[in-house]
């Protein structure tokens, strides 16, 4: 390993830290190193606060030196006002001589810009330090610039003869039907404070009553989002209950009211496509989807999605919902808690 990845590792390992805060910004760590010492490093800790370099810059004691240090970064520096200033500005007001960036930011207030601005200032840049890596960490911020759409996650369980729930009537007990043990719930409640937004449909809705929350970890919750056609989920089930914002796509045009918004769309065509061109224009970078199995069946057969989760958990059914079809990348196979876990990447999702 080089000394150039392995600051710009360092940047990655730090940056991770904003991952349930700093949305719809990306997560960036920063690095200042002085004759082959690290001075200085910070990141993005919160959406609308400092960035990486201005927390790295700040926690250098002695500023002199910063004029004869590296400036490492796993992604291009800003250089235009948001909610904060330039930080190109400031790695040029602090006379950092070099710049070594992990890759090129694709938002279009940034794209170059902020490459140009250090170079046409006299800073050594370069450019593509562990870039695939750099791309990895933020696959949300990336997905949303480029294809115009959230991350998209699948999400469920299945049984070891492959069905993903038993068939149940509508007057069955408003529970889930657990396939895995309950233990998993922090692992998928975690997963939760790390995405934006959680989708299911109809049918889940009405047979578990989910309350789509992270209440088995520490932090937020994302917006939740159910498709009800008909408006046929009644009024005193959890989603509903006010406690986190929520989003219901539905052909009737009802009026909203706190934290419960409704929107209309034609339900004849290109359903899944109206939903994820909202998401895009209120600026949700990633949805898990979690389920059921048309909804799921939706996302697949229209290659709208990047990443499938699934566990394989200890019980069969031998009849009942058949689980998806993944076709992708295998990402991950391990045991957690005695259950299987699978991690597929789509082949479509060439970031």
């Amino acid at each position: 390993m080089s000394k150039e990845e392995f600051y710009m590792h360092r940047c990655l390992e730090i940056a991770k830290n904003g991952i349930c805060n700093v949305a719809p910004n990306p997560m960036v760590g920063c690095v200042i190193v002085c004759n082959d010492v690290i001075i200085g490093e910070g990141y993005h800790a919160k959406y609308g606060e400092a960035h990486a370099e201005v927390n790295a810059i700040n926690s250098v004691k002695n500023k002199e030196l910063l004029k004869q240090s590296r400036l490492y970064v796993n992604l291009e520096p800003c250089a235009h006002y948001g909610k904060t200033p330039p930080c190109a500005d400031l790695i040029i007001e602090n006379k950092i001589p070099e710049v070594i960036i992990g890759c090129v930011d694709s938002f279009s207030e940034v794209s170059g810009k902020g490459i140009n601005k250090l170079k046409n200032a006299g800073c050594k840049v370069d450019v593509g330090i562990l870039e695939k890596e750099s791309r990895e960490l933020n696959k949300r911020f990336f997905t949303f610039q480029e294809k115009k759409r959230p991350y998209i996650i699948l999400k469920w369980a299945q049984t070891l003869d492959g069905f993903i729930d038993i068939k149940r009537e509508a007057n069955a007990a408003l529970k889930p039907n657990w396939i895995t043990n309950e233990n998993l719930k922090m692992l998928v409640h975690k997963w939760r404070t790390e995405e934006q937004a959680i989708m299911v449909g109809t049918n889940t809705a009405l047979l578990d009553n989910p309350s789509l929350n992270a209440r088995e970890w520490f932090g937020k919750s994302p917006l939740r989002i159910v498709i009800d056609r008909d408006l046929s989920i009644p009024l005193t089930y959890n989603l509903f209950n006010q406690q986190i914002a929520t989003i219901v796509f539905t052909e009737k045009q009802v009026k909203s009211k706190e934290n419960i918004t409704y929107i209309a769309i034609n339900f004849a065509e290109n359903v899944i496509e109206q939903i994820l061109t909202h998401l895009y224009e209120i600026k949700i970078q990633s949805l898990i989807v979690e389920g059921g199995s048309y909804l799921l069946k939706s996302f697949i057969d229209k290659y709208l999605w990047d990443e499938a989760r699934f566990f394989i958990g200890n019980k069969c059914f031998n009849n009942g919902i058949a689980a998806p079809t993944i076709k992708g990348s295998l990402f991950t196979d391990e045991l957690i808690n005695g259950e299987r876990l699978l991690v597929y990447k789509s082949v479509n999702n060439n970031l």
